[in-house]
């Protein structure tokens, strides 16, 4: 594997960017200035394995933008026996959506392998996330640096697992299928979506969810050091 690629396609939340711990201080924010009564733990608990559920609706366009920002809290507020109007919901989903960016953190150990990784390879982003969003969770993480592009579901017309996004990253890359590999933390869009194209794949798994032999994965960022 290690000689065969020279472009290296990462997602970005979830596994470089860490999605839950930023949405914790962004909701923290939120509750703290404006429903100091909300308990943020209690909220979030409901609100990850909800939110996955939704992006996982959205990838393959069950659900719109729009709905997934509304039901993502609607139904955390409901699994919390919270009633909270939709004018407030809007709110929060606009306070989240400008507040989240503002936030840094990434997973251990991103940036050094980053780093390492960028000395030898081309390094490029593929993601579903929001446009405006993402560009500025990577510009305020100081990930910008280390890509050469960064290709995003809007400007592709399409989602992961969708073959067109990898197509049209794989084009503004100038980069073959055989030459390339996608790590994600996504099995469905990350992984299945890439080979289902003809690319590569890395599974990152710091849960160690329980996988096919057949697809590699890490658990954690450094262990692609060992890789490449």
């Amino acid at each position: 594997m290690k000689n065969q690629i020279t472009h290296i396609f990462f997602d970005l939340d979830h596994t470089l960017w860490d999605f839950d711990k930023n949405s914790i201080l962004a909701f923290n924010k939120i509750f703290q200035n404006d429903f100091p009564t909300v308990n943020t733990d209690k909220f979030i608990e409901h609100y990850i394995p909800i939110n996955q559920a939704c992006w996982k609706l959205f990838q393959v366009d069950a659900i719109s933008h729009e709905e997934l920002r509304y039901r993502r809290l609607k139904d955390s507020f409901d699994a919390i026996n919270i009633t909270i109007s939709d004018a407030h919901i809007n709110q929060i989903s606009e306070d989240y959506i400008r507040f989240l960016p503002d936030f840094n953190h990434l997973f251990e150990d991103a940036l050094t392998v980053l780093e390492y990784l960028n000395e030898r390879y081309e390094l490029h982003i593929i993601t579903n996330g929001f446009a405006e969003v993402q560009f500025k969770k990577i510009a305020n993480s100081n990930l910008e640096p280390y890509f050469t592009t960064i290709t995003n579901s809007e400007m592709a017309g399409a989602k992961k697992p969708n073959p067109i996004i990898f197509e049209h990253a794989l084009v503004k890359a100038k980069a073959t299928k055989a030459e390339s590999i996608m790590i994600g933390d996504s099995m469905d869009a990350d992984v299945i979506g890439a080979l289902d194209f003809g690319m590569k794949a890395i599974f990152f798994n710091p849960n160690q969810i329980e996988v096919e032999d057949f697809i590699p994965q890490i658990t954690t960022l450094a262990e692609l050091k060992l890789i490449f």
